[in-house]
Protein backbone atom coordinates (compact mmCIF):
# COMPACT_ATOMS: atom_id res chain seq x y z
CA UNK A 1 0.00 0.00 0.00
CA UNK A 2 2.71 2.49 0.98
CA UNK A 3 4.35 2.56 -2.41
CA UNK A 4 1.07 3.69 -4.02
CA UNK A 5 0.62 6.92 -2.04
CA UNK A 6 3.16 8.69 -4.26
CA UNK A 7 4.85 7.25 -7.33
CA UNK A 8 7.70 8.61 -9.41
CA UNK A 9 7.15 9.29 -13.11
CA UNK A 10 8.82 11.13 -15.96
CA UNK A 11 6.49 14.07 -15.33
CA UNK A 12 7.10 14.28 -11.60
CA UNK A 13 5.94 12.96 -8.24
CA UNK A 14 2.44 11.55 -8.77
CA UNK A 15 -0.43 10.60 -6.46
CA UNK A 16 -2.69 8.01 -8.14
CA UNK A 17 -5.36 8.27 -5.44
CA UNK A 18 -5.79 12.00 -6.07
CA UNK A 19 -4.66 12.17 -9.70
CA UNK A 20 -2.27 15.06 -9.05
CA UNK A 21 1.44 15.77 -9.22
CA UNK A 22 3.74 17.56 -6.77
CA UNK A 23 6.11 20.12 -8.35
CA UNK A 24 5.95 18.40 -11.77
CA UNK A 25 8.58 19.33 -14.36
CA UNK A 26 6.39 18.58 -17.40
CA UNK A 27 2.86 19.89 -18.08
CA UNK A 28 0.09 18.09 -16.17
CA UNK A 29 -3.59 18.63 -15.43
CA UNK A 30 -3.23 19.33 -11.71
CA UNK A 31 -0.03 20.48 -10.00
CA UNK A 32 0.47 20.95 -6.26
CA UNK A 33 3.34 23.40 -5.77
CA UNK A 34 5.63 23.67 -2.75
CA UNK A 35 7.08 27.11 -3.56
CA UNK A 36 7.64 29.65 -6.30
CA UNK A 37 11.20 28.94 -7.47
CA UNK A 38 11.22 28.12 -11.16
CA UNK A 39 12.52 24.56 -10.76
CA UNK A 40 9.46 23.73 -8.64
CA UNK A 41 6.78 26.04 -10.06
CA UNK A 42 6.89 25.65 -13.83
CA UNK A 43 4.59 27.00 -16.53
CA UNK A 44 2.20 24.93 -18.59
CA UNK A 45 0.04 23.14 -16.02
CA UNK A 46 -3.74 23.37 -16.35
CA UNK A 47 -4.45 23.84 -12.62
CA UNK A 48 -2.21 24.83 -9.71
CA UNK A 49 -2.71 24.43 -5.97
CA UNK A 50 -0.44 26.16 -3.45
CA UNK A 51 -0.58 28.13 -0.21
CA UNK A 52 -2.29 31.49 -0.24
CA UNK A 53 1.07 33.02 0.66
CA UNK A 54 2.77 31.43 -2.35
CA UNK A 55 0.17 32.31 -5.00
CA UNK A 56 1.04 36.02 -5.57
CA UNK A 57 4.66 35.23 -6.39
CA UNK A 58 3.59 32.40 -8.68
CA UNK A 59 1.23 34.70 -10.56
CA UNK A 60 3.97 37.32 -10.80
CA UNK A 61 6.37 34.79 -12.28
CA UNK A 62 4.04 32.63 -14.38
CA UNK A 63 1.44 35.13 -15.53
CA UNK A 64 -2.21 34.29 -16.11
CA UNK A 65 -2.50 30.83 -14.52
CA UNK A 66 -5.40 29.11 -12.77
CA UNK A 67 -4.42 28.91 -9.10
CA UNK A 68 -6.38 27.53 -6.16
CA UNK A 69 -5.03 28.23 -2.68
CA UNK A 70 -5.11 26.71 0.79
CA UNK A 71 -3.97 27.98 4.15
CA UNK A 72 -1.20 26.26 6.07
CA UNK A 73 -2.64 23.23 7.86
CA UNK A 74 -5.95 23.26 5.95
CA UNK A 75 -6.96 19.75 4.85
CA UNK A 76 -8.13 19.41 1.25
CA UNK A 77 -9.71 16.19 -0.01
CA UNK A 78 -8.59 15.39 -3.57
CA UNK A 79 -10.03 12.12 -4.82
CA UNK A 80 -9.16 9.50 -2.22
CA UNK A 81 -6.21 11.50 -0.87
CA UNK A 82 -6.19 13.99 2.01
CA UNK A 83 -3.73 16.81 1.38
CA UNK A 84 -2.38 19.61 3.56
CA UNK A 85 0.43 22.16 3.27
CA UNK A 86 2.84 22.88 6.15
CA UNK A 87 5.57 25.54 6.49
CA UNK A 88 8.94 24.60 4.98
CA UNK A 89 10.88 27.69 6.11
CA UNK A 90 12.60 27.92 2.73
CA UNK A 91 11.13 31.28 1.68
CA UNK A 92 7.87 33.16 2.26
CA UNK A 93 4.91 30.94 1.43
CA UNK A 94 6.96 27.77 0.95
CA UNK A 95 5.42 24.49 2.05
CA UNK A 96 5.87 20.80 2.62
CA UNK A 97 2.98 18.80 1.21
CA UNK A 98 1.45 16.06 3.35
CA UNK A 99 -0.49 13.35 1.49
CA UNK A 100 -2.53 10.71 3.32
CA UNK A 101 -4.18 7.74 1.64
CA UNK A 102 -5.90 5.00 3.66
CA UNK A 103 -3.94 5.90 6.78
CA UNK A 104 -0.54 5.95 5.04
CA UNK A 105 1.21 9.35 5.20
CA UNK A 106 3.88 10.71 2.88
CA UNK A 107 5.45 14.17 2.99
CA UNK A 108 7.12 15.87 0.04
CA UNK A 109 9.26 18.57 1.59
CA UNK A 110 10.21 20.57 -1.51
CA UNK A 111 13.13 22.72 -0.28
CA UNK A 112 13.41 23.62 3.39
CA UNK A 113 15.48 24.96 6.24
CA UNK A 114 14.78 24.39 9.92
CA UNK A 115 16.22 27.62 11.36
CA UNK A 116 13.84 30.64 11.45
CA UNK A 117 15.05 33.50 9.27
CA UNK A 118 12.79 36.33 10.45
CA UNK A 119 10.66 36.51 7.30
CA UNK A 120 9.62 33.02 6.16
CA UNK A 121 7.01 30.97 8.01
CA UNK A 122 9.13 28.74 10.32
CA UNK A 123 9.60 25.07 9.42
CA UNK A 124 7.23 22.63 11.11
CA UNK A 125 8.10 18.91 11.35
CA UNK A 126 5.32 16.71 9.97
CA UNK A 127 5.00 13.11 11.16
CA UNK A 128 4.87 10.62 8.32
CA UNK A 129 5.77 7.11 7.18
CA UNK A 130 7.74 8.24 4.10
CA UNK A 131 9.61 11.53 3.66
CA UNK A 132 10.91 13.00 0.40
CA UNK A 133 13.82 15.26 1.34
CA UNK A 134 16.18 17.50 -0.54
CA UNK A 135 19.87 17.14 0.34
CA UNK A 136 21.40 20.13 -1.45
CA UNK A 137 23.90 20.40 1.41
CA UNK A 138 23.91 16.77 2.44
CA UNK A 139 27.52 16.55 3.67
CA UNK A 140 28.82 17.11 7.22
CA UNK A 141 31.06 19.97 6.03
CA UNK A 142 27.98 22.13 5.56
CA UNK A 143 27.09 23.72 8.89
CA UNK A 144 25.68 27.23 9.06
CA UNK A 145 26.73 29.97 11.46
CA UNK A 146 24.13 31.73 13.56
CA UNK A 147 22.21 34.27 11.46
CA UNK A 148 23.04 37.09 13.88
CA UNK A 149 26.74 36.41 13.38
CA UNK A 150 26.38 36.51 9.59
CA UNK A 151 24.29 39.69 9.83
CA UNK A 152 26.99 41.36 11.91
CA UNK A 153 29.65 40.40 9.36
CA UNK A 154 27.50 41.63 6.50
CA UNK A 155 26.77 44.99 8.14
CA UNK A 156 30.42 45.47 9.11
CA UNK A 157 31.44 44.85 5.47
CA UNK A 158 28.87 47.34 4.20
CA UNK A 159 29.77 50.01 6.76
CA UNK A 160 33.50 49.72 5.99
CA UNK A 161 32.87 50.00 2.27
CA UNK A 162 30.72 53.08 2.83
CA UNK A 163 33.47 54.65 4.94
CA UNK A 164 35.92 53.92 2.10
CA UNK A 165 33.67 55.59 -0.47
CA UNK A 166 32.63 52.34 -2.14
CA UNK A 167 29.30 50.84 -3.03
CA UNK A 168 28.58 47.34 -1.69
CA UNK A 169 27.16 45.07 -4.39
CA UNK A 170 25.64 41.89 -3.00
CA UNK A 171 24.60 39.01 -5.26
CA UNK A 172 21.42 37.35 -4.04
CA UNK A 173 18.61 35.51 -5.77
CA UNK A 174 15.54 37.65 -6.32
CA UNK A 175 13.03 35.41 -4.54
CA UNK A 176 13.81 34.39 -0.99
CA UNK A 177 17.49 35.12 -0.45
CA UNK A 178 17.26 38.83 -1.33
CA UNK A 179 14.39 39.42 1.09
CA UNK A 180 16.09 37.46 3.84
CA UNK A 181 19.19 39.62 3.47
CA UNK A 182 17.05 42.75 3.52
CA UNK A 183 15.67 41.60 6.87
CA UNK A 184 19.25 41.17 8.16
CA UNK A 185 20.91 44.43 7.12
CA UNK A 186 20.94 47.69 9.09
CA UNK A 187 19.28 50.40 6.97
CA UNK A 188 20.86 53.07 9.17
CA UNK A 189 24.20 52.41 7.43
CA UNK A 190 23.02 53.87 4.15
CA UNK A 191 20.58 53.63 1.23
CA UNK A 192 19.58 50.23 -0.14
CA UNK A 193 19.29 49.95 -3.92
CA UNK A 194 17.77 46.99 -5.72
CA UNK A 195 17.88 45.49 -9.20
CA UNK A 196 14.50 45.34 -10.93
CA UNK A 197 14.17 41.57 -10.49
CA UNK A 198 14.64 41.97 -6.74
CA UNK A 199 12.45 45.04 -6.39
CA UNK A 200 9.55 43.52 -8.32
CA UNK A 201 9.58 40.55 -5.95
CA UNK A 202 9.85 42.88 -2.96
CA UNK A 203 6.68 44.66 -4.05
CA UNK A 204 4.74 41.42 -4.37
CA UNK A 205 5.73 40.39 -0.86
CA UNK A 206 5.13 43.85 0.63
CA UNK A 207 1.58 43.79 -0.70
CA UNK A 208 1.10 40.53 1.20
CA UNK A 209 2.20 42.14 4.46
CA UNK A 210 5.77 40.87 4.70
CA UNK A 211 7.93 43.52 6.39
CA UNK A 212 10.93 44.77 4.42
CA UNK A 213 13.02 47.93 4.79
CA UNK A 214 12.67 50.73 2.27
CA UNK A 215 14.54 50.11 -0.96
CA UNK A 216 15.23 52.15 -4.10
CA UNK A 217 14.68 50.57 -7.50
CA UNK A 218 17.67 51.01 -9.82
CA UNK A 219 16.17 52.36 -13.04
CA UNK A 220 18.07 53.64 -16.10
CA UNK A 221 17.44 57.18 -14.86
CA UNK A 222 18.98 56.59 -11.42
CA UNK A 223 22.24 58.44 -10.77
CA UNK A 224 24.39 56.23 -8.57
CA UNK A 225 26.37 59.27 -7.38
CA UNK A 226 23.28 60.43 -5.52
CA UNK A 227 23.54 57.37 -3.24
CA UNK A 228 27.07 57.21 -1.84
CA UNK A 229 27.90 54.17 0.28
CA UNK A 230 24.82 52.29 -0.88
CA UNK A 231 24.16 48.61 -0.54
CA UNK A 232 23.09 47.24 -3.92
CA UNK A 233 21.23 43.91 -4.00
CA UNK A 234 21.08 42.23 -7.39
CA UNK A 235 20.84 38.75 -8.93
CA UNK A 236 24.22 36.97 -9.07
CA UNK A 237 24.32 37.33 -12.85
CA UNK A 238 24.54 41.11 -12.44
CA UNK A 239 27.86 40.98 -10.56
CA UNK A 240 30.64 42.26 -12.81
CA UNK A 241 28.17 43.31 -15.51
CA UNK A 242 27.76 46.62 -17.29
CA UNK A 243 24.75 47.20 -15.02
CA UNK A 244 26.95 46.94 -11.91
CA UNK A 245 29.72 49.18 -13.24
CA UNK A 246 27.48 52.23 -13.03
CA UNK A 247 28.07 52.30 -9.26
CA UNK A 248 31.76 53.15 -9.67
CA UNK A 249 34.24 51.97 -7.02
CA UNK A 250 32.67 49.01 -5.27
CA UNK A 251 33.17 45.83 -3.30
CA UNK A 252 31.28 42.73 -4.38
CA UNK A 253 29.98 39.81 -2.35
CA UNK A 254 27.93 36.68 -2.86
CA UNK A 255 25.65 35.08 -0.28
CA UNK A 256 25.25 31.30 -0.47
CA UNK A 257 25.79 28.09 1.43
CA UNK A 258 28.38 27.23 -1.21
CA UNK A 259 30.62 29.96 0.20
CA UNK A 260 31.56 27.36 2.81
CA UNK A 261 33.79 25.80 0.14
CA UNK A 262 36.98 27.66 -0.78
CA UNK A 263 36.94 26.48 -4.38
CA UNK A 264 33.51 27.94 -4.96
CA UNK A 265 34.53 31.24 -3.40
CA UNK A 266 37.43 31.44 -5.86
CA UNK A 267 35.22 30.66 -8.84
CA UNK A 268 32.75 33.32 -7.79
CA UNK A 269 35.51 35.96 -8.03
CA UNK A 270 33.76 38.21 -5.52
CA UNK A 271 35.57 40.16 -2.82
CA UNK A 272 33.57 38.47 -0.07
CA UNK A 273 31.47 35.38 0.43
CA UNK A 274 28.81 35.22 3.12
CA UNK A 275 27.80 31.71 4.15
CA UNK A 276 24.04 31.86 4.31
CA UNK A 277 21.57 29.46 2.75
CA UNK A 278 17.84 28.96 2.46
CA UNK A 279 18.42 25.20 2.55
CA UNK A 280 19.01 23.05 5.61
CA UNK A 281 22.61 22.28 6.54
CA UNK A 282 23.74 18.79 7.57
CA UNK A 283 22.43 19.11 11.13
CA UNK A 284 19.16 20.59 9.87
CA UNK A 285 18.61 17.72 7.45
CA UNK A 286 19.29 15.18 10.18
CA UNK A 287 16.93 16.85 12.66
CA UNK A 288 14.16 17.25 10.07
CA UNK A 289 14.30 13.58 9.10
CA UNK A 290 14.49 12.43 12.70
CA UNK A 291 11.48 14.55 13.72
CA UNK A 292 9.24 13.11 11.00
CA UNK A 293 9.55 9.65 12.51
CA UNK A 294 9.65 8.31 8.94
CA UNK A 295 11.26 4.98 8.16
CA UNK A 296 11.37 5.49 4.40
CA UNK A 297 13.46 8.38 3.09
CA UNK A 298 13.74 9.49 -0.54
CA UNK A 299 16.72 11.78 -1.21
CA UNK A 300 16.58 14.24 -4.08
CA UNK A 301 18.57 17.13 -5.59
CA UNK A 302 21.91 17.30 -3.88
CA UNK A 303 24.45 14.78 -2.66
CA UNK A 304 21.82 12.08 -3.09
CA UNK A 305 23.96 8.94 -3.33
CA UNK A 306 26.22 9.81 -0.40
CA UNK A 307 23.32 11.03 1.69
CA UNK A 308 21.17 7.93 1.09
CA UNK A 309 24.08 5.61 1.90
CA UNK A 310 24.65 7.42 5.18
CA UNK A 311 20.96 7.22 6.12
CA UNK A 312 20.96 3.48 5.44
CA UNK A 313 23.83 3.05 7.91
CA UNK A 314 21.64 4.84 10.48
CA UNK A 315 18.78 2.38 10.14
CA UNK A 316 16.61 4.17 7.62
CA UNK A 317 15.28 2.68 4.40
CA UNK A 318 16.74 5.35 2.12
CA UNK A 319 16.64 5.57 -1.65
CA UNK A 320 17.70 8.10 -4.27
CA UNK A 321 14.86 9.82 -6.13
CA UNK A 322 15.84 11.23 -9.51
CA UNK A 323 14.08 14.53 -10.22
CA UNK A 324 14.61 17.61 -12.37
CA UNK A 325 14.74 20.02 -9.45
CA UNK A 326 17.72 22.27 -8.94
CA UNK A 327 17.83 24.44 -12.07
CA UNK A 328 17.11 27.84 -10.55
CA UNK A 329 17.06 27.57 -6.79
CA UNK A 330 19.09 29.92 -4.68
CA UNK A 331 21.97 27.65 -3.68
CA UNK A 332 22.66 25.43 -6.67
CA UNK A 333 26.27 24.86 -7.70
CA UNK A 334 28.08 22.62 -10.14
CA UNK A 335 28.98 20.05 -7.51
CA UNK A 336 25.31 19.03 -7.28
CA UNK A 337 25.04 18.44 -11.00
CA UNK A 338 23.38 21.79 -11.63
CA UNK A 339 24.61 25.30 -12.18
CA UNK A 340 23.99 28.73 -10.77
Amino acid sequence: MAQNVLTFTDRGIYCPAGDFYIDPWRPVDRALITHGHADHARPGHRRYLCTDACAPVMRHRLGNIFVETVKFGEIRKIGDASVSFHPAGHLPGSAQIRVEVAGEVWVASGDYKVIPDGISEPFEPVACHSFITECTFGLPVFKWDDQKTVANDLNTWWAQNAADGKASILGAYSLGKAQRLLAMVDPEIGPILTHGAVENTNEVLRHQGYSLPNTIHVTPALNAKDYPGALVIAPPSALGSHWARRFGPSSTAFASGWMRLRGVRRRRAADRGFVISDHADWDGLMSAIRNTGAENIYATHGYTDIFARWLNTQGYNAQVLKTEFGTEDDDIEASTGATV
